[in-house]
C-alpha cells in the first residue's frame, strides 16, 4: 500500500504540470486547513502565474508544499488547484494541473 501511494504522489509530481492528466492519492484523514499567510514576492518575469502551496500527504502525516511562480505551457492556459475531494470513507487528493 505504502509503496502504490509513493508511486501514484510520484505520478502526481511528474504529471502535475503536463496537460489534463490528474492523479489521485489516498489518505485516511481529511487534510488541515491551507496555510492562511503567504509572502508570495515579485515574479521572477512576465508570464509567470503564482501556484498556491498545499498539503502533501507524505509518510503518514501531511506536509505542506509551499507555492512557486510557474510558467504556463501555453499562452491562455490556466491553473487549476490540487484539491482533496472526499470519496467513500476518506479523501483523495487531485493534483494542480494546467487546463
Amino acid at each position: 500500500m505504502k509503496r502504490l501511494m509513493m508511486l501514484t504522489l510520484m505520478a502526481g509530481a511528474l504529471t502535475a504540470c503536463s496537460g489534463r492528466t490528474v492523479v489521485v492519492a489516498r489518505a485516511p484523514i481529511p487534510p488541515p486547513r491551507p496555510v492562511a499567510v503567504v509572502a508570495r514576492g515579485v515574479a521572477p518575469g512576465p508570464g509567470y502565474v503564482w501556484v498556491d502551496g498545499y498539503h502533501d500527504w507524505r509518510a503518514n502525516r501531511y506536509v505542506w508544499v509551499p507555492g512557486s511562480w510557474m510558467r504556463p505551457p501555453q499562452a491562455r492556459a490556466v491553473w487549476v488547484p490540487g484539491h482533496f475531494a472526499a470519496r467513500g470513507r476518506g479523501h483523495v487528493w487531485v493534483a494542480g494541473h494546467w487546463r
